[in-house]
């Protein structure tokens, strides 16, 4: 059987000058294969690169996800931590404190202390893994910072600015005010 050369120059579709260049293209290109001068890459070795670099791409991708995953779990082992050693343990009394949590108002029973500390913004109310604890403001500070959604209720401490045309402005509301 004729090479494909042959067959192409009968079928008309190569000339014989073009066969020839192509002849020297290919000897010239085994000789410097012989000699160490280029490297014979395969198409299987251009493809075996690709595939390693497609690899190295998500191994990278992959690694910046597991390390999203531990620098989160970190963070909640972080805030976890500071509840549990920060969080005012006596707080419970017979005073009711009303919070809202998930649009639903709900009730701390709390001392009278503890009731004026989280009136005056000096504690606030977090919570973690369905448990409520009130911890300093400084520490809800932090929390903060890692997380916003920890946090239920830190009232600040600024003075309300009173309306100068106020006819009410005279009477103050007491906040200890009992029902």
């Amino acid at each position: 059987m004729a090479s494909l050369q042959e067959q192409l120059l009968k079928a008309g579709l190569a000339n014989k000058q073009n066969a020839k260049q192509i002849r020297s293209e290919k000897r010239k290109k085994n000789k410097a294969v012989r000699k160490g001068q280029a490297s014979a890459e395969t198409g299987l070795q251009e493809q075996l690169k690709a595939q390693k670099s497609e690899q190295a791409d998500k191994d990278l991708a992959l690694n910046k996800d597991i390390k999203a995953s531990l620098d989160h779990k970190a963070e909640l082992a972080k805030v976890k931590q500071m509840l549990t050693q920060l969080q005012i343990k006596d707080f419970a009394g017979e005073l009711a404190f009303n919070y809202v949590q998930q649009s639903k108002v709900k009730t701390l029973y709390v001392n009278d202390v503890n009731q004026n500390a989280l009136i005056k913004g000096r504690i606030g109310i977090c919570v973690f893994e369905q448990t409520i604890y009130l911890i300093a403001a400084k520490a809800i500070e932090i929390i903060k910072s890692v997380d916003q959604k920890y946090v239920l209720l830190l009232n600040d401490n600024q003075p309300v600015e009173v309306d100068e045309e106020d006819p009410y402005a005279d009477f103050e509301i007491p906040d200890d005010l009992m029902w």
